[in-house]
C-alpha cells in the first residue's frame, strides 16, 4: 500500500484527478444553487444542499470501507472526538464558509481566491513537521501566490474590492482546510483513510442538514438535472477526498501541494464555459500566472515521498 501510494506515477495521476475534479465543483455548485432554486442570501438552503451532498458522500465511503473489511464500530479511545472534530472543521463549518462565499463572488473570483489554501498549508507544515520547512523558494512563492490573490479583486487602478462575505469567506474556508487536512493526516495514521473520510463527511453533513432544517430552510427539486448536479458534487466529495486522504497519509505535505495549481487553473476555465464568466479580463490573466507561479515555487524541491 504504502509503495503504490508514494509512486510518482501514481501520484501525479491521483492527484491530478483529486485537483481537477475539485476545480469543477465551482460551476457545478453554482449551477445547482439555480437547479435548487437557492437565492444567494439563502443560507439555510445553501447548508441543506450541501448537508445531503456530503452525508450521501460520507455514507457511500463507509459502505465502501465495510465492504473491504473495515470494522465500523470498533474504534479506538479517542478516535470518536477526533473524527466529530475533523468532521465539523473539515466538512460541516468549512464548507459553510466556502458555500456562502461563492454565492456572493464569480467562481472564477472563487476558484482562485481557494489557491491561498497551497500557501496555508505550506505555512502551518513548516510549524508542524521537521521536514517541511519555509526555505527563500517557499517564502518567495507564498508572496508571489497572495500578490495574485490580490490582484483578482482589483478592478481598476486605485480601486480595490474584498468582499468578506464572498472573498473573505472562501480565504477563511481555504484556511480551515488546510489546518483540517493536517489534522487529518495525523488521524489517519492509526485508521483506514476511507473510513476516516466517511466519518467526516457524514457528520459534518448531518450537522449541516440538521441546522438547515432548523433555520427553517428547504430545497426544491424539479427536475432530473438538478439531481445529476448534486449525485455529480457527491462522486466529487467521495472519489476527491478518499483518494486525497490516502495520498495525504502516506506523503509529506509539500509533495501534493504542487497539484494545487489545477484547481484553480480548472475553476476559472470551466466556470467560464459553463457559467458564461469571464476569464478574458488581465486581472484574472495575471491573478492565474502569480498563483501557479507561487505554487511552483513553493514546490520547487517538494518531490520527496515520505511515508511520515
Amino acid at each position: 500500500m504504502v509503495a503504490f501510494y508514494t509512486n510518482k506515477k501514481v501520484v501525479f495521476l491521483l492527484a491530478t484527478l483529486c485537483c481537477l475534479l475539485w476545480g469543477s465543483s465551482y460551476p457545478a455548485i453554482k449551477n445547482g444553487y439555480a437547479l435548487f432554486h437557492i437565492a444567494d442570501g439563502d443560507i439555510p438552503g445553501k447548508l441543506l444542499f450541501a448537508g445531503y451532498r456530503f452525508a450521501i458522500a460520507g455514507i457511500l465511503l463507509l459502505l465502501l470501507a465495510k465492504i473491504r473489511g473495515c470494522s465500523l464500530t470498533q474504534l479506538m479511545p479517542g478516535q470518536p472526538k477526533q473524527l466529530v472534530i475533523l468532521g465539523l472543521s473539515q466538512t460541516a463549518v468549512q464548507y459553510t464558509l466556502f458555500y456562502i462565499g461563492l454565492a456572493h463572488t464569480t467562481g472564477v473570483n472563487g476558484s482562485i481566491m481557494n489557491a491561498t489554501q497551497t500557501f496555508f498549508s505550506v505555512l502551518l507544515a513548516h510549524y508542524l513537521y521537521n521536514n517541511d520547512k519555509l526555505s527563500i523558494n517557499k517564502s518567495i512563492g507564498c508572496l508571489v501566490g497572495f500578490m495574485g490573490v490580490a490582484i483578482v479583486n482589483i478592478n481598476g487602478l486605485g480601486d480595490f474590492t474584498f468582499t468578506l462575505m464572498g472573498d473573505g469567506f472562501i480565504v477563511m474556508s481555504a484556511f480551515l482546510i488546510s489546518a483540517a487536512s493536517i489534522y487529518g493526516k495525523r488521524i489517519s495514521a492509526a485508521m483506514d483513510a476511507t473510513m476516516m473520510t466517511g466519518y467526516q463527511l457524514t457528520i459534518g453533513g448531518v450537522v449541516m442538514l440538521v441546522a438547515g432544517y432548523l433555520l427553517g430552510g428547504s430545497i426544491r427539486v424539479e427536475s432530473g438535472t438538478a439531481c445529476m448536479v448534486l449525485l455529480y458534487l457527491v462522486l466529487i466529495s467521495s472519489v476527491s477526498f478518499a483518494l486525497w486522504s490516502q495520498l495525504l497519509k502516506y506523503n509529506k505535505v509539500g509533495v501534493l501541494a504542487p497539484f494545487n495549481f489545477l484547481i484553480p487553473v480548472a475553476g476559472v476555465l470551466l466556470s467560464a464555459l459553463f457559467l458564461g464568466e469571464k476569464m478574458l479580463e488581465w486581472r484574472y490573466a495575471i491573478a492565474l500566472v502569480l498563483v501557479c507561479a507561487g505554487i511552483g515555487m513553493v514546490n520547487r524541491q517538494a518531490w520527496r515521498p515520505s511515508s511520515r
